[in-house]
Protein backbone atom coordinates (compact mmCIF):
# COMPACT_ATOMS: atom_id res chain seq x y z
CA UNK A 1 0.00 0.00 0.00
CA UNK A 2 1.16 3.51 -0.77
CA UNK A 3 0.01 7.01 0.21
CA UNK A 4 -3.64 8.15 -0.10
CA UNK A 5 -2.87 11.62 -1.41
CA UNK A 6 -3.40 11.32 -5.15
CA UNK A 7 -1.07 13.55 -7.15
CA UNK A 8 -1.53 14.34 -10.79
CA UNK A 9 1.47 15.05 -13.00
CA UNK A 10 0.32 17.30 -15.81
CA UNK A 11 2.53 17.42 -18.89
CA UNK A 12 1.11 20.47 -20.60
CA UNK A 13 1.57 20.88 -24.32
CA UNK A 14 -0.40 24.12 -24.55
CA UNK A 15 1.19 27.46 -23.77
CA UNK A 16 -1.78 28.68 -21.73
CA UNK A 17 -1.22 25.91 -19.20
CA UNK A 18 2.56 25.84 -18.96
CA UNK A 19 2.42 26.91 -15.30
CA UNK A 20 1.06 23.45 -14.48
CA UNK A 21 3.64 21.55 -16.53
CA UNK A 22 5.54 18.90 -14.61
CA UNK A 23 3.72 19.83 -11.38
CA UNK A 24 1.84 17.58 -8.99
CA UNK A 25 -1.71 18.53 -8.10
CA UNK A 26 -3.34 17.52 -4.84
CA UNK A 27 -7.11 17.13 -4.53
CA UNK A 28 -7.34 20.71 -3.25
CA UNK A 29 -5.38 21.99 -6.26
CA UNK A 30 -7.59 19.99 -8.63
CA UNK A 31 -10.67 21.55 -7.05
CA UNK A 32 -9.28 25.08 -7.32
CA UNK A 33 -8.34 24.43 -10.95
CA UNK A 34 -11.89 23.20 -11.63
CA UNK A 35 -13.50 26.23 -9.97
CA UNK A 36 -11.43 28.46 -12.23
CA UNK A 37 -11.93 26.53 -15.49
CA UNK A 38 -15.18 24.50 -15.42
CA UNK A 39 -17.30 25.66 -18.38
CA UNK A 40 -20.72 25.09 -16.81
CA UNK A 41 -19.68 27.04 -13.72
CA UNK A 42 -18.44 29.88 -15.91
CA UNK A 43 -21.84 29.97 -17.60
CA UNK A 44 -23.62 30.13 -14.24
CA UNK A 45 -21.42 33.04 -13.21
CA UNK A 46 -22.53 34.85 -16.36
CA UNK A 47 -26.10 34.39 -15.09
CA UNK A 48 -24.94 36.16 -11.93
CA UNK A 49 -23.78 39.07 -14.08
CA UNK A 50 -27.17 38.98 -15.79
CA UNK A 51 -28.84 39.37 -12.39
CA UNK A 52 -26.90 42.55 -11.69
CA UNK A 53 -27.90 44.01 -15.06
CA UNK A 54 -31.56 43.15 -14.42
CA UNK A 55 -31.37 45.01 -11.12
CA UNK A 56 -30.02 48.06 -12.98
CA UNK A 57 -32.84 47.74 -15.49
CA UNK A 58 -35.53 47.78 -12.79
CA UNK A 59 -33.81 50.61 -10.95
CA UNK A 60 -34.00 52.68 -14.15
CA UNK A 61 -37.81 52.72 -13.89
CA UNK A 62 -37.56 54.85 -10.76
CA UNK A 63 -35.23 57.38 -12.41
CA UNK A 64 -36.30 60.29 -14.68
CA UNK A 65 -37.03 59.28 -18.27
CA UNK A 66 -35.70 61.88 -20.73
CA UNK A 67 -36.32 61.81 -24.48
CA UNK A 68 -35.60 64.19 -27.35
CA UNK A 69 -37.14 64.22 -30.81
CA UNK A 70 -36.67 66.13 -34.04
CA UNK A 71 -39.08 66.17 -36.95
CA UNK A 72 -39.20 67.75 -40.40
CA UNK A 73 -42.46 67.72 -42.44
CA UNK A 74 -42.97 68.73 -46.04
CA UNK A 75 -46.69 69.24 -46.75
CA UNK A 76 -46.62 68.39 -50.47
CA UNK A 77 -50.40 68.85 -50.72
CA UNK A 78 -51.84 70.97 -47.98
CA UNK A 79 -55.16 70.37 -46.31
CA UNK A 80 -58.02 72.45 -47.72
CA UNK A 81 -60.59 74.08 -45.43
CA UNK A 82 -64.07 75.05 -46.64
CA UNK A 83 -64.95 78.51 -45.27
CA UNK A 84 -68.24 80.44 -45.78
CA UNK A 85 -67.92 83.37 -48.14
CA UNK A 86 -69.27 85.76 -45.52
CA UNK A 87 -66.10 85.23 -43.45
CA UNK A 88 -63.63 85.77 -46.29
CA UNK A 89 -65.50 88.77 -47.82
CA UNK A 90 -66.96 86.76 -50.66
CA UNK A 91 -70.54 86.59 -51.85
CA UNK A 92 -72.99 85.41 -49.22
CA UNK A 93 -74.02 81.80 -49.58
CA UNK A 94 -70.82 80.82 -51.33
CA UNK A 95 -67.92 78.72 -50.04
CA UNK A 96 -64.29 79.68 -50.19
CA UNK A 97 -61.53 76.98 -50.16
CA UNK A 98 -58.45 77.91 -48.15
CA UNK A 99 -55.20 75.99 -47.79
CA UNK A 100 -54.22 75.22 -44.18
CA UNK A 101 -50.73 75.28 -42.80
CA UNK A 102 -47.37 75.91 -44.40
CA UNK A 103 -45.22 73.87 -46.76
CA UNK A 104 -42.27 73.30 -44.41
CA UNK A 105 -42.49 72.51 -40.67
CA UNK A 106 -39.55 71.80 -38.33
CA UNK A 107 -39.97 70.72 -34.71
CA UNK A 108 -37.40 69.97 -32.01
CA UNK A 109 -38.88 68.73 -28.74
CA UNK A 110 -37.93 67.13 -25.46
CA UNK A 111 -39.88 65.39 -22.69
CA UNK A 112 -39.04 64.34 -19.14
CA UNK A 113 -41.13 62.03 -16.97
CA UNK A 114 -40.65 61.13 -13.33
CA UNK A 115 -42.62 58.56 -11.34
CA UNK A 116 -43.75 60.32 -8.17
CA UNK A 117 -45.61 57.37 -6.69
CA UNK A 118 -45.83 53.89 -8.22
CA UNK A 119 -46.04 50.98 -5.82
CA UNK A 120 -45.21 48.47 -8.58
CA UNK A 121 -41.89 50.19 -9.28
CA UNK A 122 -40.90 50.31 -5.62
CA UNK A 123 -41.77 46.62 -5.13
CA UNK A 124 -39.86 45.74 -8.29
CA UNK A 125 -36.72 47.40 -6.94
CA UNK A 126 -36.77 45.22 -3.81
CA UNK A 127 -37.53 42.11 -5.86
CA UNK A 128 -34.65 42.85 -8.24
CA UNK A 129 -32.20 42.97 -5.37
CA UNK A 130 -33.48 39.62 -4.07
CA UNK A 131 -33.19 38.25 -7.61
CA UNK A 132 -29.55 39.31 -7.73
CA UNK A 133 -28.93 37.35 -4.53
CA UNK A 134 -30.71 34.35 -6.08
CA UNK A 135 -28.27 34.31 -9.01
CA UNK A 136 -25.34 34.45 -6.58
CA UNK A 137 -26.76 31.44 -4.73
CA UNK A 138 -27.10 29.57 -8.03
CA UNK A 139 -23.38 30.19 -8.64
CA UNK A 140 -22.63 28.84 -5.17
CA UNK A 141 -24.71 25.73 -5.92
CA UNK A 142 -22.82 25.19 -9.18
CA UNK A 143 -19.52 25.50 -7.31
CA UNK A 144 -20.63 22.83 -4.83
CA UNK A 145 -21.68 20.57 -7.72
CA UNK A 146 -18.25 20.95 -9.33
CA UNK A 147 -16.50 20.23 -6.01
CA UNK A 148 -18.63 17.13 -5.45
CA UNK A 149 -18.18 15.75 -8.97
CA UNK A 150 -14.43 16.38 -9.11
CA UNK A 151 -13.90 14.77 -5.70
CA UNK A 152 -15.92 11.70 -6.72
CA UNK A 153 -13.96 11.30 -9.94
CA UNK A 154 -10.71 11.93 -8.08
CA UNK A 155 -11.21 8.97 -5.76
CA UNK A 156 -12.65 6.74 -8.49
CA UNK A 157 -9.58 7.41 -10.61
CA UNK A 158 -7.41 6.65 -7.61
CA UNK A 159 -8.99 3.22 -7.16
CA UNK A 160 -8.71 2.45 -10.88
CA UNK A 161 -5.02 3.27 -10.65
CA UNK A 162 -4.67 0.97 -7.64
CA UNK A 163 -6.35 -1.89 -9.54
CA UNK A 164 -3.67 -1.49 -12.19
CA UNK A 165 -0.96 -1.57 -9.51
CA UNK A 166 -2.37 -4.82 -8.04
CA UNK A 167 -2.59 -6.43 -11.49
CA UNK A 168 0.94 -5.29 -12.38
CA UNK A 169 2.26 -6.96 -9.23
CA UNK A 170 0.40 -10.18 -10.02
CA UNK A 171 1.54 -10.16 -13.64
CA UNK A 172 5.12 -9.71 -12.49
CA UNK A 173 4.86 -12.62 -10.03
CA UNK A 174 3.16 -14.91 -12.53
CA UNK A 175 5.63 -14.01 -15.30
CA UNK A 176 8.51 -15.07 -13.06
CA UNK A 177 6.65 -18.27 -12.19
CA UNK A 178 6.07 -19.00 -15.90
CA UNK A 179 9.77 -18.49 -16.61
CA UNK A 180 10.76 -20.82 -13.75
CA UNK A 181 8.23 -23.48 -14.69
CA UNK A 182 9.23 -23.27 -18.37
CA UNK A 183 12.78 -24.06 -17.38
CA UNK A 184 11.57 -26.93 -15.22
CA UNK A 185 9.50 -28.35 -18.10
CA UNK A 186 12.55 -28.31 -20.33
CA UNK A 187 14.47 -30.26 -17.67
CA UNK A 188 11.60 -32.68 -17.11
CA UNK A 189 10.90 -31.39 -13.59
CA UNK A 190 7.39 -30.01 -14.30
CA UNK A 191 4.43 -30.87 -16.46
CA UNK A 192 3.64 -28.89 -19.62
CA UNK A 193 -0.05 -28.75 -18.70
CA UNK A 194 0.87 -26.82 -15.55
CA UNK A 195 2.87 -24.38 -17.64
CA UNK A 196 -0.07 -23.93 -20.02
CA UNK A 197 -2.42 -23.24 -17.13
CA UNK A 198 -0.04 -20.57 -15.84
CA UNK A 199 0.13 -18.98 -19.28
CA UNK A 200 -3.68 -18.93 -19.50
CA UNK A 201 -3.85 -17.18 -16.12
CA UNK A 202 -1.14 -14.74 -17.18
CA UNK A 203 -3.09 -13.88 -20.35
CA UNK A 204 -6.23 -13.36 -18.28
CA UNK A 205 -4.37 -10.99 -15.95
CA UNK A 206 -3.03 -9.03 -18.92
CA UNK A 207 -6.55 -8.75 -20.32
CA UNK A 208 -7.82 -7.49 -16.95
CA UNK A 209 -4.90 -5.05 -16.91
CA UNK A 210 -5.94 -3.67 -20.31
CA UNK A 211 -9.56 -3.33 -19.14
CA UNK A 212 -8.44 -1.61 -15.93
CA UNK A 213 -6.27 0.77 -17.92
CA UNK A 214 -9.16 1.64 -20.24
CA UNK A 215 -11.38 2.30 -17.22
CA UNK A 216 -8.66 4.47 -15.71
CA UNK A 217 -8.26 6.49 -18.93
CA UNK A 218 -12.02 7.03 -19.22
CA UNK A 219 -12.23 8.25 -15.62
CA UNK A 220 -9.15 10.44 -16.11
CA UNK A 221 -10.83 12.06 -19.14
CA UNK A 222 -14.01 12.60 -17.12
CA UNK A 223 -11.94 14.20 -14.39
CA UNK A 224 -10.28 16.50 -16.92
CA UNK A 225 -13.68 17.41 -18.34
CA UNK A 226 -15.00 18.36 -14.91
CA UNK A 227 -11.86 20.37 -14.25
CA UNK A 228 -12.19 22.18 -17.57
CA UNK A 229 -8.82 20.81 -18.64
CA UNK A 230 -8.05 20.20 -22.35
CA UNK A 231 -8.26 16.55 -23.43
CA UNK A 232 -4.84 16.91 -25.06
CA UNK A 233 -3.29 17.34 -21.62
CA UNK A 234 -1.50 14.21 -20.39
CA UNK A 235 -2.74 13.18 -16.97
CA UNK A 236 -0.54 10.66 -15.15
CA UNK A 237 -0.98 9.20 -11.70
CA UNK A 238 2.04 8.13 -9.66
CA UNK A 239 1.81 5.17 -7.31
CA UNK A 240 -0.79 6.08 -4.72
CA UNK A 241 -1.60 4.76 -1.30
CA UNK A 242 -4.65 4.40 0.94
CA UNK A 243 -2.71 4.75 4.19
CA UNK A 244 -4.26 8.12 4.98
CA UNK A 245 -7.79 6.82 4.39
CA UNK A 246 -6.98 3.75 6.44
CA UNK A 247 -5.74 5.83 9.35
CA UNK A 248 -8.83 8.07 9.29
CA UNK A 249 -11.35 5.29 8.70
CA UNK A 250 -11.60 4.40 12.37
CA UNK A 251 -14.20 6.78 13.80
CA UNK A 252 -17.38 8.04 12.16
CA UNK A 253 -17.53 11.82 12.74
CA UNK A 254 -20.88 12.93 11.32
CA UNK A 255 -21.00 16.50 12.59
CA UNK A 256 -24.48 18.03 12.57
CA UNK A 257 -27.26 18.25 10.00
CA UNK A 258 -28.96 21.59 9.42
CA UNK A 259 -31.05 22.11 6.29
CA UNK A 260 -30.42 25.85 6.50
CA UNK A 261 -26.80 25.09 5.57
CA UNK A 262 -27.86 23.34 2.37
CA UNK A 263 -27.81 25.51 -0.73
CA UNK A 264 -30.76 23.57 -2.21
CA UNK A 265 -32.98 24.60 0.71
CA UNK A 266 -31.73 28.19 0.77
CA UNK A 267 -32.50 28.52 -2.93
CA UNK A 268 -36.10 27.50 -2.23
CA UNK A 269 -36.25 30.06 0.58
CA UNK A 270 -35.06 32.72 -1.85
CA UNK A 271 -37.65 31.56 -4.42
CA UNK A 272 -40.31 31.96 -1.74
CA UNK A 273 -39.09 35.50 -1.04
CA UNK A 274 -39.15 36.35 -4.75
CA UNK A 275 -42.66 34.97 -5.10
CA UNK A 276 -43.80 37.10 -2.15
CA UNK A 277 -42.45 40.13 -4.01
CA UNK A 278 -44.31 39.01 -7.14
CA UNK A 279 -47.52 38.79 -5.11
CA UNK A 280 -46.92 42.29 -3.73
CA UNK A 281 -46.32 43.55 -7.27
CA UNK A 282 -49.70 42.19 -8.35
CA UNK A 283 -51.36 43.81 -5.32
CA UNK A 284 -49.60 47.07 -6.13
CA UNK A 285 -51.66 47.25 -9.31
CA UNK A 286 -54.64 48.15 -7.09
CA UNK A 287 -52.89 51.34 -5.95
CA UNK A 288 -53.09 54.68 -7.82
CA UNK A 289 -49.94 55.94 -9.53
CA UNK A 290 -48.77 59.52 -9.89
CA UNK A 291 -46.31 60.77 -12.51
CA UNK A 292 -44.88 64.21 -13.23
CA UNK A 293 -43.95 65.12 -16.80
CA UNK A 294 -42.86 68.14 -18.75
CA UNK A 295 -42.23 68.88 -22.43
CA UNK A 296 -40.75 71.66 -24.49
CA UNK A 297 -40.72 72.16 -28.25
CA UNK A 298 -39.27 74.70 -30.66
CA UNK A 299 -41.06 74.97 -34.00
CA UNK A 300 -40.35 76.58 -37.34
CA UNK A 301 -42.81 77.06 -40.25
CA UNK A 302 -42.39 78.48 -43.73
CA UNK A 303 -43.67 78.13 -47.29
CA UNK A 304 -40.08 78.28 -48.51
CA UNK A 305 -37.19 76.09 -47.44
CA UNK A 306 -35.31 79.03 -45.93
CA UNK A 307 -35.54 78.20 -42.24
CA UNK A 308 -31.77 78.01 -41.93
CA UNK A 309 -31.46 81.65 -42.98
CA UNK A 310 -31.73 84.58 -40.65
CA UNK A 311 -34.34 87.31 -40.92
CA UNK A 312 -31.66 89.73 -42.04
CA UNK A 313 -30.94 87.47 -45.04
CA UNK A 314 -34.56 87.46 -46.11
CA UNK A 315 -35.90 84.37 -44.37
CA UNK A 316 -39.68 84.03 -44.38
CA UNK A 317 -39.69 81.40 -41.61
CA UNK A 318 -41.49 81.97 -38.34
CA UNK A 319 -40.23 80.37 -35.12
CA UNK A 320 -42.06 79.84 -31.85
CA UNK A 321 -41.73 77.60 -28.81
CA UNK A 322 -44.14 75.73 -26.53
CA UNK A 323 -43.80 74.26 -23.03
CA UNK A 324 -46.08 72.34 -20.69
CA UNK A 325 -45.96 70.62 -17.31
CA UNK A 326 -48.43 67.91 -16.34
CA UNK A 327 -49.23 65.75 -13.36
CA UNK A 328 -50.91 62.46 -14.22
CA UNK A 329 -52.91 60.48 -11.68
CA UNK A 330 -53.95 56.99 -12.71
CA UNK A 331 -56.61 55.26 -10.61
CA UNK A 332 -57.38 51.61 -11.42
CA UNK A 333 -61.08 50.92 -11.02
CA UNK A 334 -62.11 47.68 -12.73
CA UNK A 335 -60.16 45.26 -14.94
CA UNK A 336 -62.49 42.28 -15.03
CA UNK A 337 -60.87 40.76 -11.90
CA UNK A 338 -57.59 40.16 -13.78
CA UNK A 339 -55.53 41.53 -10.88
CA UNK A 340 -57.36 39.32 -8.40
CA UNK A 341 -56.64 36.27 -10.57
CA UNK A 342 -52.94 37.11 -10.70
CA UNK A 343 -52.79 37.42 -6.90
CA UNK A 344 -54.56 34.06 -6.56
CA UNK A 345 -52.05 32.46 -8.94
CA UNK A 346 -49.20 33.88 -6.84
CA UNK A 347 -50.75 32.33 -3.71
CA UNK A 348 -50.89 28.92 -5.40
CA UNK A 349 -47.25 29.23 -6.48
CA UNK A 350 -46.27 30.06 -2.89
CA UNK A 351 -48.04 26.94 -1.66
CA UNK A 352 -46.17 24.88 -4.27
CA UNK A 353 -42.83 26.30 -3.18
CA UNK A 354 -43.59 25.54 0.47
CA UNK A 355 -44.48 21.96 -0.45
CA UNK A 356 -41.16 21.76 -2.32
CA UNK A 357 -39.41 22.98 0.82
CA UNK A 358 -41.07 20.25 2.88
CA UNK A 359 -40.12 17.60 0.33
CA UNK A 360 -36.56 18.90 0.12
CA UNK A 361 -36.19 18.89 3.90
CA UNK A 362 -37.32 15.26 3.99
CA UNK A 363 -35.02 14.34 1.11
CA UNK A 364 -31.96 16.04 2.62
CA UNK A 365 -32.53 14.39 5.99
CA UNK A 366 -32.92 11.02 4.27
CA UNK A 367 -29.66 11.54 2.38
CA UNK A 368 -27.91 12.42 5.63
CA UNK A 369 -29.21 9.36 7.47
CA UNK A 370 -28.31 7.10 4.54
CA UNK A 371 -24.83 8.59 4.35
CA UNK A 372 -24.34 7.90 8.09
CA UNK A 373 -25.41 4.29 7.61
CA UNK A 374 -23.10 3.96 4.63
CA UNK A 375 -20.12 5.29 6.57
CA UNK A 376 -20.81 2.96 9.48
CA UNK A 377 -21.16 -0.02 7.15
CA UNK A 378 -17.99 0.89 5.28
CA UNK A 379 -16.02 1.22 8.51
CA UNK A 380 -16.97 -2.36 9.37
CA UNK A 381 -16.26 -3.52 5.81
CA UNK A 382 -12.82 -1.89 5.79
CA UNK A 383 -11.85 -3.68 8.98
CA UNK A 384 -13.07 -7.01 7.62
CA UNK A 385 -11.41 -6.56 4.24
CA UNK A 386 -8.12 -5.51 5.85
CA UNK A 387 -8.13 -8.71 7.88
CA UNK A 388 -9.08 -10.62 4.74
CA UNK A 389 -6.13 -9.15 2.80
CA UNK A 390 -3.71 -10.10 5.59
CA UNK A 391 -5.16 -13.63 5.69
CA UNK A 392 -5.11 -14.01 1.89
CA UNK A 393 -1.52 -12.81 1.78
CA UNK A 394 -0.55 -15.29 4.49
CA UNK A 395 -2.30 -18.14 2.63
CA UNK A 396 -0.61 -17.19 -0.64
CA UNK A 397 2.88 -17.04 0.89
CA UNK A 398 2.33 -20.38 2.64
CA UNK A 399 0.96 -22.01 -0.51
CA UNK A 400 3.83 -20.66 -2.58
CA UNK A 401 6.37 -22.11 -0.16
CA UNK A 402 4.58 -25.46 -0.19
CA UNK A 403 4.44 -25.38 -4.01
CA UNK A 404 8.16 -24.71 -4.20
CA UNK A 405 8.71 -27.64 -1.83
CA UNK A 406 6.39 -29.85 -3.82
CA UNK A 407 3.83 -30.01 -1.00
CA UNK A 408 1.08 -28.13 -2.86
CA UNK A 409 -0.17 -28.43 -6.45
CA UNK A 410 -0.49 -25.65 -9.00
CA UNK A 411 -4.25 -25.38 -8.54
CA UNK A 412 -3.80 -24.44 -4.89
CA UNK A 413 -1.23 -21.80 -5.80
CA UNK A 414 -3.37 -20.23 -8.54
CA UNK A 415 -6.44 -20.24 -6.30
CA UNK A 416 -4.47 -18.56 -3.52
CA UNK A 417 -3.20 -15.92 -5.95
CA UNK A 418 -6.71 -15.24 -7.28
CA UNK A 419 -8.05 -14.94 -3.73
CA UNK A 420 -5.29 -12.48 -2.82
CA UNK A 421 -6.01 -10.32 -5.89
CA UNK A 422 -9.72 -10.31 -5.11
CA UNK A 423 -9.08 -9.43 -1.45
CA UNK A 424 -6.79 -6.53 -2.39
CA UNK A 425 -9.32 -5.11 -4.87
CA UNK A 426 -12.18 -5.55 -2.41
CA UNK A 427 -10.20 -3.71 0.24
CA UNK A 428 -9.43 -0.83 -2.12
CA UNK A 429 -13.09 -0.70 -3.17
CA UNK A 430 -14.18 -0.60 0.49
CA UNK A 431 -11.88 2.37 1.11
CA UNK A 432 -13.27 4.11 -1.97
CA UNK A 433 -16.86 3.58 -0.82
CA UNK A 434 -15.92 4.97 2.58
CA UNK A 435 -14.52 8.15 1.01
CA UNK A 436 -17.60 8.55 -1.19
CA UNK A 437 -19.90 8.09 1.82
CA UNK A 438 -17.77 10.57 3.76
CA UNK A 439 -18.16 12.97 0.83
CA UNK A 440 -21.95 12.61 1.11
CA UNK A 441 -21.72 13.42 4.83
CA UNK A 442 -19.73 16.56 4.06
CA UNK A 443 -22.31 17.52 1.44
CA UNK A 444 -25.18 16.86 3.87
CA UNK A 445 -23.55 19.19 6.39
CA UNK A 446 -23.22 21.90 3.72
CA UNK A 447 -19.43 21.91 4.09
CA UNK A 448 -18.26 20.89 0.61
CA UNK A 449 -16.09 24.00 0.32
CA UNK A 450 -14.07 22.79 3.31
CA UNK A 451 -12.45 20.36 0.84
CA UNK A 452 -10.65 23.34 -0.66
CA UNK A 453 -8.60 23.80 2.52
Amino acid sequence: MKRIMLTLILLMGIGGYTSYAQSELSLQECLKYALANNQQLARTRLEEDMGRFKTSEVRARALPQVNAQGQYTNNIKKQVLAVPGEITGGAPGTTTLLQAGTTHNVTASGTITQEVYNQSVFTGLRAAKAGEEYYKMQSAQSEETVIYNVTQLYYNTLVSREKMVVLDANIEKLTKLVETTSSQVQNGLARKIDLDRMRVNLTNYKTQRTQAQNQFLVQANQLKQQMGMPMSTTLSLPSASFKEIESKATVADFGGMNVDNRIEYRLLQKQEELQEFQKKAYKAEYYPSLALSGNYSYNGISNKFDMLKSKSNGSTASWYDMAAVSLTLKIPIFDGWARRSRVSQANVTLKQIRKDMEATTLSLNTQYENAKLQVQNNLATIKEQKENVDLANEVYNSTQNNYNLGLANLTDLLDAETSLTSAQNNYNEALLQYKLAELDIIKSNGNLKSLLN
